[in-house]
């Protein structure tokens, strides 16, 4: 939706402080690398390290704005486990480094 710079896109970045459908292209281009880079098996772990500093900037965006703590601006941090919980559970040598006890 970013990419395409749709009016719904540049009124919710409006409001955030991101102005303009250069902003909204950028920003998309952005995160499609970043899913591509983790949707690609070898080079998941980089697209994980990358997606999570852009949503590290989404976090940071929301609450500079005031929005709602865990609809709003939690909403990245939630979306960042899933990422690395979905690395975690299918590479072994993630668990390798993360190891958990089992009683």
């Amino acid at each position: 939706m970013k990419l395409l710079a749709l009016p719904v896109v540049l009124d919710a970045g409006a409001a955030l402080g991101l102005v303009g459908a250069r902003m909204a292209r950028a920003l998309g281009t952005i995160l499609m690398v970043c899913t591509i880079l983790y949707a690609v098996p070898r080079t998941t772990v980089l697209g994980a390290i990358l997606l999570t500093g852009f949503l590290g900037g989404t976090v940071a965006t929301h609450l500079r704005a005031g929005d709602p703590l865990f609809s709003h601006v939690l909403f990245g941090v939630y979306l960042g486990v899933v990422v690395w919980a979905g690395i975690y559970l299918r590479d072994v040598n993630l668990r390798m480094l993360v190891p958990t006890r089992k009683n």
